[in-house]
């Protein structure tokens, strides 16, 4: 690999022009195909991969039913009238008729109201519900229907005294959406220009810091294309670009750092261009060839999750990081021979020390730390496993309404259900299907399934409350299939609503049940989200053998050695764990204890998927890092055979790069 590495970097640098045009080319097929299609490549839509019991019964309420229905849900309050007023009829009366426009034109089939006797009123009458029924089973086209919804309100208009609001999985997924895209955009826009300013801290010229970035851009560009391409044949999440954009500008930027900087060095000792770049293809290039291997096998463990988000973030973060290494081998090699020493140009700071030189903060640094290794061993894994400790206190869940800012349509909607006392899960009801013969022990039962499921409570305010709605029974003309439905009061994403599924498929439903030759399924948006969780607990020991069995074969072919293996995958364990305690820390009970914590919005459930995310993300990156630090250490060590200055030599040379690296990743 070290002839082959250098070979190819110095091919490249010697036909330059040819491997830049055929990058050209590669850049603007890939921009075309992504600016065209990627729309259709993308969904909003959730889906597993392993048939849990949500879409089990999801599948039998289809057969009962015909296609799946949800409803969108549009409140009506007036802070001065009643349903009882000609005013508020007439309004209401308008309102459906116009929504009802969107039947036929949509997959709207019905609009409802309480003038029809088909919509929910509060006991003070001063609140309507208008039921609109979408035949679909995507929370993509609920999407689009939710903002239909609101244009026509719009259109209608809302005279004074009234509030109109819509609420449903629709406008939940609109406001998720929204903020998702809003935020993530700024915050990459940010977050590249910092990129930059770091870059010219640690090269010290200005050009030498875009060439990495444009490398970036490069290696993001190529993967969104390729990305689009898959998802005309796949499902693929829309947050899949969020993660081939963060990706990409860490390892793509890092591993240009790392490259270009070892070219730097090579210049320094005295090496001619074209000698520079193959030297530093057989070192830095090789060493970025192992370490995206390993950023490679630790994302694709992701790949392992029965869920469409697993698998599209870990298709695209496996994509981004194939370019970035390609190009970081092929593309660079060539810019850097026709920059030559023109990289230098635009100096802020003046150049770095020569590379053989001792000295400096990383120098004593490495030599304070070997000098009393066992207090650095010591105090850095005490503070390590003091935040690790937090890693118990942390709580998974999914965002709900509540985590919403209070000015969302759908928080708004959220509010306005709950002080008039209508349900707010009505478009998400708990739904427990009965697959088999409906004999008389079988209707036995589901009275007592009903019975104990309007027993459910939770506490509000210091108010107990029943947690479901009257259940409601369907069946079907055979007698073969019956279904349970009853409207949640609360949330169908928070703890109380994922723990009551929790508690009817363990122990009401055994309980009903038990020795009937019925098979009871319990569907519905927070089984959804229960299955998911339970989906994410299983494959953690899967992703986690996966990610830690290969890194350590990885580690040991290229080092032969069991303890560097051993050591490297202990430590970054660790710093993993940690990671996962400041999680808790700063988002969840910090605040209670920190003031600076409250610069972060407090949460009370850290997303259910992220953890398992950032395992594969955190570990390949940190094992990134340190395989770089380590091949400088043994290139050092094969050539002097002294393991201290070795050690020094390799803290210097990469300690500012690492740094570099992580901040902008950061």
């Amino acid at each position: 690999m070290r002839l082959s590495s250098a070979a190819l970097a110095r091919t490249s640098a010697q036909r330059p022009w040819t491997v830049v045009g055929i990058w050209l080319v590669t850049l603007v097929v890939t921009f075309a195909i992504a600016a065209s299609m990627i729309g259709s490549a993308l969904t909003t839509d959730f889906s597993f991969t392993d048939n849990p019991e949500s879409e089990q019964a999801a599948a039998l309420i289809e057969e009962l039913r015909g296609e799946t229905t949800i409803p969108e849900l549009v409140i009506v309050t007036s802070e001065t009238g009643s349903v009882g007023d000609p005013a508020f009829a007439g309004y209401v009366g308008q309102l459906q008729e116009d929504l009802s426009a969107l039947i036929g034109e949509t997959e709207v089939v019905f609009v409802g109201s309480y003038l029809t006797e088909s919509g929910p009123v509060s006991e003070d009458g001063t609140t309507a519900l208008l039921p609109v029924v979408v035949q679909t089973q995507s929370f993509g086209v609920l999407q689009e229907i939710a903002g239909e919804m609101n244009a026509v309100i719009e259109q209608t208009g809302v005279p004074e005294g009234f509030t109109v609001r819509t609420f449903g999985n629709g406008t939940l997924n609109e406001d998720f959406t929204h903020l998702a895209e809003e935020t993530l955009q700024r915050g990459e826009a940010v977050g590249v220009f910092i990129a930059l300013i770091i870059l010219v801290v640690v090269f010290g010229t200005i050009v030498a810091a875009v060439v990495p970035i444009i490398l970036a851009v490069v290696a993001i560009t190529v993967a969104l294309g390729l990305i689009t391409i898959l998802g005309q044949v796949m499902e693929l999440s829309f947050f899949v670009t969020n993660m081939v954009t963060m990706i990409g500008l860490a390892v793509g930027i890092d591993y240009s750092l790392f490259i270009v900087s070892r070219y730097r060095e090579e210049r320094q000792l005295g090496y001619e261009t074209i000698d520079a770049i193959e030297r530093a293809g057989g070192t830095a290039s090789r060493a970025v060839f192992f370490s995206g291997l390993i950023v490679v096998l630790a994302v694709s463990a992701m790949l392992f999750v029965p869920a469409s988000i697993f698998v599209s973030l870990g298709l695209g973060a496996v994509t981004v990081v194939v370019a970035a290494v390609v190009a970081a081998m092929t593309l660079l090699p060539a810019v850097l021979a026709l920059l030559g020493d023109r990289i230098e140009r635009l100096r802020v700071r003046k150049p770095p020390a020569h590379p053989e030189q001792s000295g400096g903060l990383w120098d004593r640094i490495g030599r304070g730390v070997m000098a009393r290794p066992w207090i650095s061993l010591i105090a850095s894994s005490l503070v390590l496993l003091f935040f690790a400790s937090f890693w118990l206190r942390l709580d998974a869940g999914f965002s709900g309404v509540t985590t919403l800012p209070d000015d969302t349509p759908s928080r708004e909607g959220y509010e306005l259900l709950t002080a008039a006392g209508i349900p707010a899960g009505s478009g998400t009801p708990v739904e427990v299907v009965v697959d088999g013969a409906i004999t008389p022990e079988v209707e036995v039962a589901i009275t007592e399934l009903q019975t104990a499921m309007a027993g459910y409570e939770y506490e509000l305010d210091g108010a107990t409350l029943p947690l479901f709605a009257p259940p409601t029974l369907e069946q079907s003309p055979a007698g073969e299939l019956a279904i349970v439905s009853a409207a949640l009061a609360t949330d169908f994403q928070d703890d109380v609503s994922t723990d009551a599924v929790a508690t009817l498929r363990n122990e009401t439903i055994p309980a009903v049940f038990g020795g009937l030759d019925v098979e009871v399924l319990v569907g519905g948006g927070a089984a959804f989200n229960v299955d998911f969780f339970d989906d994410a607990r299983e494959a953690q020991p899967i992703v986690f053998a996966w990610v830690l069995g290969l890194s350590f074969l990885l580690l040991l072919v290229v080092f032969r050695s069991l303890v560097i293996p051993l050591t490297s995958i202990l430590m970054n364990l660790l710093s993993v764990a940690a990671a996962y305690g400041l999680l808790e820390i700063v988002f969840q009970t910090g605040q209670e204890n920190a003031p600076l914590f409250g610069l972060f919005a407090q949460v009370e459930a850290i997303e259910a998927w992220l953890p398992l995310m950032l395992v594969t993300i955190l570990f390949g990156l940190s094992m990134d890092y340190q395989f770089f630090l380590l091949s400088r250490v043994k290139e050092y060590w094969d050539r002097t055979g002294d393991t201290t200055e070795a050690v020094a030599h390799g803290l210097r040379t990469t300690g500012s790069i690492i740094t570099g690296a992580a901040l902008i990743m950061v």
